[in-house]
């Protein structure tokens, strides 16, 4: 995903815990969101922005406010703000965005 902004590995090591991934357990449903929304084609389904513009400042990819998106719809959060709160302190969307925090 050249061009757009970019999230941290989720296997990248930090200090606690060992690895992000370790916090999300197998069945969560976060990482039905994750597969789901990684199988969808954006640019054939006409999200605008799926291709990158060559300059200015990078975007947040589509696929990654999607998943936002999403989640929030499964979880009962509708409002935007409340999401941007969510996704700076819930550590499901923390693994699903890949520590982004859209603002």
């Amino acid at each position: 995903m050249k061009r757009f902004i970019a999230g941290e590995d989720r296997q990248q090591i930090t200090l606690l815990p060992d690895c992000l991934d370790d916090y999300i357990t197998a069945d969560n449903p976060v990482r039905l969101v994750e597969v789901f929304v990684d199988e969808l084609d954006l640019d054939r389904l006409g999200f605008a922005g799926a291709v990158p513009e060559a300059t200015g400042r990078p975007a947040y990819h589509p696929a990654t406010l999607l998943k936002i998106y999403v989640y929030g719809y499964l979880n009962r959060v509708p409002s935007s703000r409340r999401l941007e709160r969510e996704s700076q302190r819930n550590i499901e969307l923390i693994w699903l965005t890949g520590r982004l925090m859209p603002d």
